[in-house]
């Protein structure tokens, strides 16, 4: 039986919780008219999805170790959904 404390649905809550930041944060910070057209509209979604993966999976292991966690507790997705916002932001920051 599976349950919130089951591995495999914690690990899809993290991976839905990464690509919903990144759809998000390509449709919010839009890239220039000129990169779109060199680098396609399509590429950088997915791009930004990866990210918002890389950065969802980074939170939630941030917030596990935390000693604010504890059995049942929403930080480690709370620090998810934070973490990946923050690096898709400096990831979109630092990119030209």
């Amino acid at each position: 039986m599976t349950g919130p404390s089951d591995p495999i649905v914690i690990f899809l809550v993290v991976l839905l919780i990464g690509i919903v930041a990144g759809f998000l944060a390509q449709r919010f910070f839009r890239s220039s008219w000129i990169s779109q057209q060199i680098s396609g509209r399509n590429r950088g979604t997915v791009t930004s999805m990866l990210v918002g993966i890389a950065g969802s999976f980074i939170g939630f292991h941030l917030g596990d170790l935390s000693n604010l966690a504890r059995n049942g507790s929403l930080v480690p997705f709370v620090a998810a959904a934070v973490v990946a916002v923050l690096v898709l932001w400096g990831w979109k920051a630092i990119r030209i």
